[in-house]
């Protein structure tokens, strides 16, 4: 039944709960066609094995510029790794991964403390808050702007573009964000390039590989745009999504109060069981090619619902139940493959962290219970909310 088409369009209730529709849509076979507000038909994979798979296969490209009788050439924000293929993702992936070793991510840890330790001491005074507001967005916004040597950015105009990016509320609206966001950077790079430091920024614009070849301006955009928008919104919302399951599952929270030892368990259980990234992005069949028994033409959009891999009863038993004790290894919030998260050492740092830190500071935290009904991020993409409004 890999076949049947659904159609998502004007589904208000898959964007607040999409996890129903994948195990209707797994239960009738891994690969499915889809319409969705946005795509008049895509292939979308739902099954962990196969979702799996495709991540790591390279008769799928990134790269959408470089299919048969594509002529657009896109915005600068769009040369960058992930949008990239081999051997132009492989030289960007070497210049920045040398920023990314366990031992410097290892060597943040008492800052990302001392950054959350403000951010409690700010907010534990009042007894409630928005708690993206004064945690989940300002812990990792800060965290990537020390890392790449912008610590003075307009955190407030920067943080809605990217949400007009990665979860556009209209075309109109991503146009006008993609444009302003390559400007934005454009004059980042370039007031870093007057006065560089000691920092990624200065050292990207500043590096060269071993052919002696620089990053060319649209990379350094491309580049600039994926640290600070990917180092931001996937921690973020790692934060906001773990606090709301431990708060929806008392027994949960209980047990990780009792034992922070299993923080590290936790964290991973809280990225496949409500990750912050719903599905991964856009992929292209370079040939045909045959994803379990379903034919996918040449040139055919796809896309891997990480979420839907994440609740897949072949890999994890019972997977609609959020357990903190449960082997949650190998989920692909990440991704996989040759695109898996350059920063995920750093996010589930600062996510433990964060969880821990909010977790003893405040021992009474519950939902705002004049909240009203949570607003979700609009889109495929990005899996979270606007506000998550708490009490403690």
């Amino acid at each position: 039944m890999s076949d049947v088409e659904a159609d998502l369009r004007g589904v208000a209730d898959f964007t607040a709960n999409p996890y129903p529709y994948y195990a209707k849509m797994r239960a009738a076979g891994p690969v499915h066609t889809v319409r969705t507000d946005d795509f008049e038909r895509l292939w979308l994979v739902v099954g962990y094995d196969e979702g799996r798979a495709v991540l790591a296969d390279q008769r799928f490209a990134k790269d959408w510029r470089t299919l048969p009788g594509q002529t657009a050439t896109g915005d600068p924000i769009n040369a960058n790794m992930l949008e990239m293929d081999a051997p132009d993702h492989t030289r960007l992936r070497k210049l920045v991964a040398r920023e990314f070793t366990a031992r410097r991510i290892e060597a943040l840890r008492p800052r990302v403390q001392q950054i959350t330790d403000g951010l409690l001491d700010a907010m534990q005074p009042a007894g409630q808050a928005d708690l993206i507001d004064a945690l989940a967005f300002p812990l990792p916004m800060t965290v990537i702007c020390e890392l790449i040597g912008v610590p003075d950015l307009d955190r407030d105009a920067f943080r809605k573009l990217s949400n007009n990016v990665v979860s556009p509320v209209g075309e109109q609206e991503e146009s006008d964000a993609v444009a302003a966001m390559g400007g934005y950077l454009t004059e980042l790079i370039e007031d870093k390039r007057r006065s560089p430091g000691d920092d990624l920024l200065s050292a990207l614009i500043a590096a060269r590989d071993e052919d002696g070849d620089a990053l060319s301006p649209d990379e350094l955009v491309g580049m600039a745009f994926l640290l600070l928008v990917a180092g931001h919104e996937t921690t973020v919302n790692l934060i906001s999504n773990g606090v709301r399951a431990l708060l929806d599952h008392p027994e949960q929270l209980a047990a990780l109060r009792s034992d922070f030892g299993l923080i590290d368990g936790a964290v991973e259980e809280m990225l496949r069981y409500d990750g912050p990234v719903e599905t991964a992005t856009f992929r292209f069949a370079r040939e045909a090619v045959t994803i379990g028994s379903t034919a996918i033409a040449a040139g055919d959009p796809v896309l891997v619902a990480l979420a839907g891999g994440g609740r897949d009863p072949g890999r994890y038993p019972d997977p609609d139940r959020f357990d903190i004790r449960r082997d949650a290894q190998g989920h692909l919030a990440f991704g996989h493959g040759v695109h898996f998260c350059m920063g995920a050492p750093l996010a589930r740092m600062e996510g433990r962290i964060a969880i821990r830190s909010l977790l003893e500071r405040c021992p009474g935290l519950v939902l705002d219970p004049e909240a009203g009904e949570p607003d979700w991020l609009p889109g495929m993409l990005i899996r979270g909310v606007r506000r998550l409004p708490v009490r403690w």
